[in-house]
């Protein structure tokens, strides 16, 4: 067997007709559906590699009907729940350092009370401009079965039509919780998603696999936030010392902590890839291919729900 290897310029003209034929052919934007589809309608849009939208299709689950601050914190009270906190909502994203590198970098994930955490989300959404880190309740560990139990509940065990097409229960269920502050960065799965928005809403830039070309991906060092604690001890007062744990103090004035991130490369040193373009800064580190893309952009409101296929 032999291999041929092609020039980069005819690969990267075959790589242009590729995506620019794949938008010839396929329409601009998400299918926006009435009703749920049969598993039959499903399995096409899965072999098609299509995303679509149901309007209103969770409108009847009970999870519509209770959940509310209220109701949540009625469920839940204060069992510890997972949180992942950033600066500025970015949680898994790609972040420019002081010398202008770039580096993958995971959120300060710590555990506190629901209660808590649904407060300061809250609050934190009612502020436009947020003094403090972003909250954001996002594992993806099948935590709605696990540690968010007391609400499982009240949504279905599982979406019928996708589960008799792919002959497969749910892997994974998560409840995420979150405020318009959290963003996500450009980023894919490798396997099918449906998306639920029961309260709010949400905004998706959705790129085809076709598109890879376009996102400029990347082997980035990995960091993740340390939690960092700044005092202040009044004026005068000596050199501050090193609380430990990722923990810093800074003598400045009257005794009080404010809280605060810090960006740390992971030990023992890692690189993971990921892209680095972003279709809503279109300008910044572009491939020559980026030119080309076309995101689709849906708004999820409540009700709705999201097919996700694979690998967008």
């Amino acid at each position: 067997m032999s291999h041929m290897t092609l020039p980069q310029t005819d690969l990267d003209d075959a790589i242009l007709d590729l995506i620019v034929t794949y938008h010839d052919l396929n329409p601009l934007g998400v299918d926006e559906l009435t009703e749920e589809p049969s598993p039959l309608d499903f399995m096409r849009y899965v072999a098609r590699n299509r995303p679509f939208v149901v309007r209103g299709a969770a409108n009847e689950w009970k999870a519509r009907r209770r959940w509310n601050a209220e109701y949540l914190t009625g469920v839940m009270r204060s069992q510890p729940v997972n949180v992942a906190i950033t600066p500025h909502g970015n949680a898994d994203s790609v972040v420019e350092d002081s010398q202008r590198s770039l580096h993958f970098v995971k959120p300060y994930d710590t555990t506190e009370p629901f209660d808590s955490v649904l407060r300061d989300i809250q609050a934190q959404e009612a502020d436009t401009l947020p003094s403090g880190p972003i909250k954001y309740a996002q594992t993806q560990n099948d935590n709605l079965r696990n540690e968010y139990s007391p609400l499982f509940a009240d949504v279905p065990a599982s979406i019928p039509f996708a589960r008799i097409a792919l002959q497969h229960a749910p892997e994974a269920i998560n409840f995420w919780l979150g405020n318009s502050h959290s963003v996500t960065a450009l980023h894919k799965d490798n396997y099918e998603n449906i998306y639920v928005q029961v309260l709010g809403r949400k905004h998706f830039v959705l790129l085809p696999p076709v598109e890879a070309a376009c996102v400029n991906e990347r082997m980035l060092p990995s960091a993740t936030y340390a939690h960092v604690r700044r005092r202040e001890q009044g004026e005068g007062r000596g050199d501050g010392g090193d609380a430990g744990d990722g923990e810093v103090v800074i003598p400045k004035g009257d005794g009080e902590e404010e809280e605060q991130l810090e960006m740390r490369p992971d030990d023992p040193a890692q690189e993971v890839p990921f892209a680095t373009w972003d279709p809503d800064e279109p300008e910044k580190r572009p491939t020559q291919f980026s030119r080309l893309s076309r995101p689709a952009r849906v708004t999820l409101e409540e009700g709705d729900m999201l097919y996700l296929p694979a690998l967008w």
